[in-house]
């Protein structure tokens, strides 16, 4: 247990990192977290529940597509998360999809490992 919740609290961290990073870097038409710390850190906790819940379960139901396209689907999948993620949260917004694809593909490495 205390491994599940280390493991969700550095996912926080990075998830709330990564958004306030790419925020500064794109601007707040693209991409938006809202004023604030705790606006940012609302966010990576909700990006971080995202990922912990229903990624596993896309990933599965995904599978072959992840497979045949050699893990580029893994963007478009992770671009979903994001959207889910602002649709939960609303101080966060996503411009569209195609701006979370590249919001994951610029700094995806860090927040979804």
């Amino acid at each position: 247990m205390q491994y599940f919740l280390t493991h969700f609290a550095v996912r926080w961290l990075v998830s709330a990192l990564g958004l306030w990073v790419a925020a500064s870097l794109l601007g707040p038409d693209r991409l938006s977290v809202g004023e604030g710390l705790g606006t940012v850190v609302g966010a990576g906790f909700f990006l971080a529940l995202v990922n912990m819940a229903l990624k596993p379960i896309l990933v599965i139901l995904s599978f072959p597509a992840i497979i045949f396209s050699l893990g580029l689907f893994m963007l478009a999948l992770n671009g979903f998360l994001i959207l889910i993620a602002s649709w939960l949260y609303s101080p966060l917004y996503v411009k569209n999809f195609g701006m979370a694809v590249v919001l994951v593909s610029s700094w995806g490495w860090l927040t979804f490992w």
